[in-house]
């Protein structure tokens, strides 16, 4: 590292920053090609509800939480999804105070279109920086979220 520190944390080479990045270009890849492919309300954002939600639905604080967000801001999500025909919310029959969201067909399709974009463009990064190097990489991102979780709290 240089003897002046980068001003700005995405300019020094942390691991946050070396994550976010490609992170951040998948998801502009994906995202277009979803609003190509018949999903052009869906954005980024909205991944936090689709990537948490079980197939028999739930609920939104249980979003919330797992997602590290508020209710209102999960609230806010959910909505837009539903109002747009991928999440239906309803009252859930287990506890008649909370709400239950559920995937509806179009909401399920959007996962399997996205799914199967996203092991195609996976496959076109094999290609360009090596299968190898990507299966290394893979490897490499599980060892790493695993001795993330074995640090002692702070």
């Amino acid at each position: 590292m240089s003897a002046n520190p980068p001003s700005f944390p995405e300019q020094a080479d942390t691991l946050g920053a070396l994550l976010r990045s490609p992170y951040r270009k998948l998801s502009e890849r994906l995202y277009a090609e979803m609003a190509s492919t018949g999903f052009p309300e869906i954005r980024p954002a909205h991944s936090v509800v689709f990537r948490h939600i079980t197939p028999s639905g739930s609920r939104l604080t249980d979003l919330a939480e797992v997602a590290g967000l508020t209710k209102q801001s999960m609230a806010y999500l959910v909505g837009y999804l539903e109002k747009h025909g991928y999440v239906t919310i309803a009252t859930d029959p287990d506890d008649g105070r909370a709400k239950l969201v559920q995937l509806t067909k179009r909401g399920q399709s959007f996962i399997k279109v996205l799914l199967a974009a996203s092991f195609r463009l996976e496959t076109d990064i094999g290609k360009k920086m090596g299968n190898a190097k990507l299966q290394t990489l893979r490897a490499s991102l599980k060892d790493l979220s695993q001795a993330i979780e074995g640090l002692p709290e702070t």
